[in-house]
């Protein structure tokens, strides 16, 4: 039998839900082994997002090459309709490696098209019909080459097109420490980017070079180039930290920045994933932690009834409180970056500013969590994925026009 895609949202629904997913696995085991030529091409795809999901990265990517040497253009049809054919444009890589719109258009009238692309996956040819391109490549070294090649055809793009390439190349940890520096009702410490011989020598105690640029003493934060959600980071408090850290770490290139406590009078780190859409900001959720690396799935949120109430007050009051708060704030990341969408990880300083973790355009802005346990984030997330759903007719008026 063929398989019909099921997708990344659909696949980390399941795994998010606690679902067994060693049935699905061998099922598009059998099919991707069952065909020929590209009919088994979607298989191939969910399988790899499957070991994805299973820490299994080296064999997904491998899957994934698979897939993409048999056809490199994939749908997910509308639910009704279509209204609406999106076109994105992607990369090969992990599940950080692209913006994962197949959480924002879910159960829509909206039909999404991927198109994989890189340096050694050409244009095919004819490009799928669509009313609106979307340049989904998340920001990473590996990636830039296509951005750049893309910065030139966007604008000669025959529909509009959404995120520009040019400005996604801009979403380095450094630059955007860099652009955001000066910003009115932000703070975000500088990051720089250092070779592991250089660390390697702060971790002997020999002269740190950047020291005078970034002021920096310890504790400072360490993560490996191109690493998300929390993997490699650290918070080092000593040379001796960084010493046994690198015994573990073998990456070439790491960002090191100041660490700036922004721990709350309770005792609780706070933590924003605030997403912008045509420069108008939503609240994707807010996570509470008595430890400074908070990641939404280790706040014990699922845990805590008083951290749902607080997350829920967040969500229900955010347009007139945070929102009117940093307003000149995201004013300014949006005018800076010039993206029409993008997500922000945040937080507040202990003098109110708005602490900036991240700016990228690849994070998960979904609606997993359990309806009987959030029952305040089902309408939260509804409208941000209308308010995606609108930047996208009204980028097509424009076309019209």
């Amino acid at each position: 039998m063929t398989s019909e895609l099921q997708g990344m949202a659909a696949l980390m629904t399941l795994a998010f839900q606690g679902a067994d997913l060693t049935p699905i696995g061998s099922r598009l085991i059998e099919s991707a082994g069952s065909y020929p030529a590209s009919s088994n091409a979607d298989a191939l795809l969910d399988l790899s997002i499957l070991l994805h999901l299973r820490g299994n990265h080296d064999i997904a990517l491998s899957v994934q090459a698979q897939a993409l040497k048999l056809r490199q253009i994939y749908t997910l049809p509308a639910r009704q309709g279509p209204a609406i054919r999106l076109l994105a444009i992607v990369t090969p890589g992990d599940l950080s490696a692209n913006t994962p719109l197949e959480f924002l258009v879910k159960d829509s009238d909206i039909e999404l098209t991927l198109l994989y692309l890189s340096t050694t996956l050409p244009f095919p040819d004819p490009i799928p019909e669509h009313d609106v391109a979307f340049i989904a490549v998340g920001e990473s070294e590996s990636a830039l080459p296509l951005l750049f090649a893309l910065s030139d055809l966007a604008k000669i793009w025959p529909r509009p097109v959404l995120n520009a390439p040019d400005r996604i190349a801009q979403l380095s940890r450094n630059q955007v420490s860099t652009i955001l520096q000066d910003a009115p009702g932000i703070y975000i410490p500088p990051s720089i980017r250092i070779p592991r011989d250089q660390l390697m020598n702060m971790a002997l105690g020999i002269h740190n070079p950047h020291k005078n640029i970034l002021g920096l003493n310890f504790p400072v934060i360490i993560r490996p180039l191109d690493s998300h959600a929390g993997k490699g980071l650290i918070k080092a408090d000593s040379s001796n930290t960084i010493a046994t850290y690198l015994e573990v770490h073998n990456e070439t290139e790491f960002y090191i920045s100041e660490y700036v406590d922004y721990c709350s009078r309770d005792g609780q780190f706070r933590k924003y994933r605030i997403v912008l859409i045509d420069g108008k900001p939503f609240a994707s959720h807010m996570a509470l932690s008595d430890h400074w690396m908070i990641h939404y799935l280790n706040g014990g949120m699922t845990e805590s009834a008083e951290k749902r109430e607080e997350e829920a007050r967040f969500m229900s009051t955010f347009d007139k409180k945070f929102a009117v708060r940093h307003q000149i704030a995201l004013q300014t990341i949006y005018e800076r970056f010039g993206l029409d969408y993008l997500v922000i990880d945040c937080a507040e300083t202990t003098s109110g500013q708005l602490l900036v973790f991240e700016v990228d355009s690849s994070a998960v802005v979904h609606a997993m969590d359990s309806v009987d346990m959030f029952p305040y984030k089902q309408p939260q997330m509804q409208k941000i994925f209308s308010a995606f759903r609108a930047m996208l007719v009204s980028a097509m008026a424009r076309n019209v026009e």
